[in-house]
């Protein structure tokens, strides 16, 4: 087997690893890793802002308005304005929403992290570099991308992209490009 192909395997198992952990996640809770984690970092702090929380899990205030929308018409996390600042709005989970906390699974980038944090500092800087180094490669060096290991649209606003159509529209832009 040549060794491009391996290295396309290895990113394969990562992305179906992800899948497959998306899938039990929203079996058991019925959460995305995004819900989930700004869930978490909510629970750590027990109220938080949206700019606060927007900071802690690396997403846009946008991001974090449209997550919130979903997980308060679910009654898992309520709005509430502040008592001594009324501009500010801070974040409380409801009961519901502990519950679910409490037995949903571990975000798979904890597990993750702790297995990176046991290893060498060479082995560590040795996977960033060669990670950097591939998504260069995939022309996705310049891709905004939070710590959250999941796939789709990160608020899951935007519906899934038929493959088929989207090569058929990126076939036609081509097309036009050569045309010129």
């Amino acid at each position: 087997m040549a060794r491009h192909e391996d290295v396309l395997i290895a990113l394969r198992q990562i992305i179906r690893a992800t899948d497959l952990y998306s899938r039990k996640l929203s079996k058991v809770s019925g959460l995305t890793s995004p819900q989930l984690l700004i869930m978490q970092a909510i629970s750590a702090h027990g109220e938080i802002t949206m700019g606060d929380l927007a900071n802690e899990v690396s997403l846009s205030q946008a991001t974090i308005t449209t997550i919130l929308d979903r997980l308060e018409k679910r009654e898992l996390v309520e709005r509430k304005r502040g008592e001594q600042d009324k501009r500010r709005v801070y974040a409380h989970l409801t009961r519901a929403g502990d519950e679910i906390i409490d037995k949903a699974p571990t975000p798979l980038q904890d597990e993750f992290i702790e297995r990176f944090d046991r290893l060498e500092d060479w082995e560590q800087s040795l996977i960033l570099s060669s990670l950097q180094r591939v998504a260069a490669m995939m022309n996705a060096g310049d891709i905004d991308a939070s710590p959250v290991l999941d796939l789709g649209a990160i608020d899951r606003a935007q519906p899934a992209v038929d493959l088929s159509s989207r090569r058929e529209r990126e076939a036609n832009s081509f097309s036009k490009t050569d045309q010129k």
